[in-house]
């Protein structure tokens, strides 16, 4: 294989860039898979984001039904490991216990993304069914952050956010239980969108409120890509339990004009949680940006009862995966987990979640409505909710109070804790609110640091209007125009084997 243009002009482009060249019948989609092929070889040693590619699907990107003539024409596309399956492939959820699992079938939102023209050609790391903050079990893989090795990616999004800082893909699959999608965007530099409830499928595999609390979605580098991506992604499967809806015109001629002057309500003390003086200073500087483009900026705390939301998220998380984790028992007909094959903090989760009784769950279910109902009303006077992206610095790598490699022996205080540094993002899931983190900011250490904003239910529209109006006073430079050390611009050009792209493939 060799590399269809130089990595710095391939670094430039974004996936809707590369579509338009494969139009143009600038470049194939053969050739975007295999230059996404060969960065995944040189790069993925160091991040270790990427578990596995589809050879054949690099040598034959229609193979599988992706759609020519998509949005997206052929575009290479990484799935988290984790989520929407994919016929015939494995999907291993980031644990030992399900090595060898292969998908029967495709999943609906699986046949979107082939649909919108985007190429699957491979799969990328998560932590344990998708539990903790970071890909780092070294029994399975550690995956690290391209900004500065010794730290982590966060997660549950792992593979998938380092791909895209990495420059490896534009775009890639990723999912948000608690801020899945979001944290690892902040923490890697990336574009991070959770859709509100009701917009990308979660069929077949959930079906109520407990399940829905987990959205779908994309990283990418620029907000247009993740624009085409819901616009063309969205809908529910035949059967679906709420109704899901379309906005009366697409986000991707939406996001051309500026919002109206919006009222943002900026804050970062919840409860008992609050983020370090740089983070704030930080916040503070995105705040007065936003206020230079015209909106009204003021320092107002959601009423939101803090203490009430965040025990309901505890509830409900262990309520979800000890039923996910029964579920990959009952399949292989085993009575309870396995300390060889599942991580401590699973069993424990397990463990106390599985006897939940229906009174737990309805008693946890009246406190999501009591929360939504006071979010919903604050939204009544407020547009968006500004907060940094997590509370606390990103971990060094082998940070294990974080992990489900934890030997914390209490699940509530293992989930304390993650608020503590995460405290910010689990609130949309709850309320079914979309959130986005914009790589606006920057840690003490150099590493990106997100800012977060959140807005009514189903007005996902304007948290990409308002990122595609930073977007363009930032003249495009996300990270203050800065990339990682681990990116594909430093391959060592001797062995790229270019072909000679600028010369005279742009002049087709």
């Amino acid at each position: 294989m060799t590399s269809v243009m130089s990595w710095n002009e391939w670094s430039n482009l974004d996936a809707i860039g590369l579509a338009d060249l494969v139009r143009k019948g600038q470049i194939t989609p053969k050739e975007v898979a295999e230059q996404v092929a060969l960065a995944i070889d040189s790069l993925n040693p160091e991040i270790n984001a990427v578990i596995e590619v589809f050879e054949d699907a690099v040598n034959d990107p229609m193979k599988e039904g992706t759609n020519p003539d998509g949005v997206f024409a052929g575009v290479p596309f990484l799935m988290k490991d984790l989520g929407p399956t994919v016929k015939g492939r494995l999907q291993e959820m980031g644990s030992l216990f399900m090595r060898g699992n292969r998908a029967s079938a495709d999943s609906f939102l699986t046949s979107r993304i082939r649909q919108a023209g985007l190429n699957i050609i491979g799969r990328t790391t998560t932590p344990e069914f998708g539990l903790c903050s970071s890909a780092e079990n070294p029994e399975v893989y550690v995956t690290r952050n391209p900004w500065n090795l010794d730290y982590t990616t966060c997660g549950s999004s792992a593979g998938t956010a380092a791909s895209v800082a990495a420059g490896i893909i534009p775009i890639g699959h990723a999912t948000d239980g608690g801020g899945s999608i979001r944290i690892p965007a902040g923490v890697n530099g990336n574009i991070g969108l959770k859709p509100s409830r009701g917009v990308l499928s979660v069929a077949p595999y959930s079906s109520d409120l407990m399940g829905v609390v987990s959205a779908q979605g994309c990283i990418s580098r620029t907000i247009r890509d993740t624009a085409a991506f819901v616009d063309s992604c969205r809908g529910g499967a035949p059967g679906e339990f709420m109704p899901y809806w379309t906005p009366q015109e697409p986000y991707s001629e939406l996001i051309r004009r500026d919002p109206k002057k919006l009222r943002i309500a900026v804050s970062h003390e919840w409860g008992d949680y609050a983020s370090t003086p740089h983070i704030v200073a930080e916040l503070e500087r995105a705040a007065r940006f936003l206020e230079a483009l015209g909106h009204h900026v003021e320092w107002v705390i959601p009423d939101i009862d803090f203490h009430t939301a965040y025990e309901a998220q505890t509830e409900c998380y262990i309520m979800n995966f000890a039923q996910t984790i029964q579920g990959v028992l009952e399949q292989k007909g085993l009575e309870k987990p396995s300390a060889n094959l599942i991580e401590p903090m699973c069993i424990r989760v397990w463990e106390e979640g599985i006897s939940a009784s229906y009174t737990q769950r309805a008693k946890m279910q009246s406190k999501f409505n009591d929360t939504s109902r006071r979010v919903a009303a604050f939204f009544e006077d407020w547009d968006i909710i500004l907060t940094p992206t997590i509370a606390l610095p990103t971990p060094l790598v082998g940070t294990k109070e974080y992990l489900t490699i934890s030997d914390n022996p209490s699940v509530y205080d293992w989930f304390r804790n993650l608020w503590g540094i995460f405290s910010y993002t689990p609130i949309a899931n709850l309320c079914g609110l979309p959130g986005i983190s914009l790589p606006m900011a920057e840690l003490e250490n150099g590493l990106p640091l997100g800012i977060h904003a959140l807005t009514r239910q189903g007005d996902d529209g304007l948290l990409l209007q308002l990122g595609a109006q930073i977007e363009r006073a930032l003249n495009g430079k996300w990270n203050q125009g800065r990339r990682p050390g681990v990116h594909v611009t430093s391959i060592d050009a001797v062995t790229q084997q270019l072909s000679p792209f600028s010369e005279s493939r742009r002049q087709l």
